[in-house]
């Protein structure tokens, strides 16, 4: 019989691998389960860069949240020596009711956060490599900037083992149960069957498998990212002379991208924001396809003069959606005792990995955190069928 463990993680990429760490510093004995590699491009966390920002346009009720993980990926750095975070400002960009504009505006306010608002002549001349249309104007953060999200599991997992967590990679999840009277879980691998007294699952995109009986309509979505060499060459799009952008058109579309961050030859990375087919990670299409590239390049070629220019390359990643495109991170309502969830992060989390990571080692070690997340309680979700049954063992069958 395998050792018993204090605490389960299931799911190493950024969440997972945030969980294992804080619940390891934390003195709990801890074993972390991952079907695919460390670091590897098969889910949420990879492809070089994600935005953070401060500013948020999807709810003011993120920004304490934002400010704590900014802390922890600076602790996440001094810690390991790993380039994480550079706040190279960032333009939320489009008409003056967009969300992108309106929001961010809104909850910049709401918490007093330091920001410029420009119009679309201020822009161009700041920012020569964007140029808005004429109505259009943009909230500019300082603060806000990028991640690497390799880096950052990476850190994580160093300091998960350095800290004593026993991590287990190749070795998928098929099934889990919370067993009876709250004495804790059993999780099944094609490898062994491990018990421990509470079970954190942080499953990404595979959570409408794994969280079945939660009672939650995820939407698995196929997104991807695109990388070109700027006409003229990536100088002007240096981090120190191009910010990150989101850029919402007068029809809602909206865009993304970020300075040329890896030098010369690597181009500057730009994505629509939610526009991709809903898949599985079993079915999603990980080709990318020529009229995507032209789809791509169109718009980008609205806002930023000097691009599309040569297309380098494109890779997907999948998104995880919630109906209102807010978390789920709670207590499963099923097993409260003994399950936590960390899932539905809607194309918008990464920049959240750090504290989510403190809120489910609080979460799965004392069953309640200091840190907001009503907002994040998966029974606003609930269908009305899911609410009235009772709760199933749990997990894939």
């Amino acid at each position: 019989m395998s050792p018993t463990y204090d605490v389960i993680v299931l799911g190493l990429g950024g969440m997972g691998s945030a969980a294992a760490h804080q619940l390891a510093a934390r003195g709990a004995r801890v074993l972390g389960l991952e079907r695919f590699g460390p670091v590897h491009t098969r889910g949420s966390s990879h492809g070089g860069s994600r935005i953070t920002r401060q500013s948020y346009f999807e709810d003011p009720a993120y920004v304490p949240l934002l400010l704590r993980a900014y802390e922890l990926y600076e602790e996440l750095e001094r810690s390991t020596g790993r380039r994480i975070a550079t706040l190279c400002g960032g333009v939320m960009l489009g008409p003056p009711d967009s969300r992108t504009v309106a929001g961010s505006l809104r909850s910049a306010r709401t918490w007093d956060l330091p920001h410029e608002m420009l119009d679309a002549r201020e822009v161009r001349r700041r920012f020569p490599t964007l140029a808005p249309a004429v109505g259009e104007v943009a909230l500019y953060e300082a603060r806000a900037g990028f991640l690497r999200p390799e880096n950052t599991v990476a850190a994580q997992l160093q300091l998960a083992t350095q800290g004593g967590a026993d991590l287990h990679f190749q070795e998928p999840v098929t099934r889990w149960e919370a067993l009876p009277g709250g004495r804790g879980v059993r999780v099944h691998t094609p490898e062994d069957v491990y018990t421990a007294g509470q079970l954190v699952i942080c499953p990404g995109a595979w959570a409408p498998a794994l969280l079945s009986d939660l009672g939650v309509a995820f939407t698995v979505e196929r997104q991807i990212m695109h990388w070109f060499e700027p006409d003229g060459g990536t100088g002007p799009y240096v981090p120190e002379r191009h910010p990150v952008y989101i850029w919402e058109d007068a029809d809602g579309v909206q865009i993304y991208g970020f300075p040329a961050i890896d030098g010369p030859g690597h181009g500057a990375k730009v994505a629509f924001f939610r526009r991709g087919a809903v898949c599985t990670p079993e079915t999603v299409d990980r080709t990318v396809h020529e009229d995507e590239v032209r789809a791509m390049a169109g718009q980008a070629a609205r806002l930023l003069p000097s691009l599309p220019g040569r297309h380098l390359k494109s890779v997907t990643c999948m998104y995880t959606n919630t109906p209102d495109e807010h978390f789920v991170i709670a207590r499963h309502p099923g097993h409260a005792e003994t399950v936590t969830v960390a899932c539905g992060f809607s194309g918008h989390g990464f920049k959240f990995v750090p504290v989510v990571g403190e809120i489910l080692a609080d979460l799965a070690l004392t069953g309640h955190t200091a840190h907001p997340v009503e907002l994040f309680a998966p029974e606003r979700l609930l269908t009305t069928a899911a609410a009235a049954a009772p709760s199933a063992p749990g997990g894939a069958r």
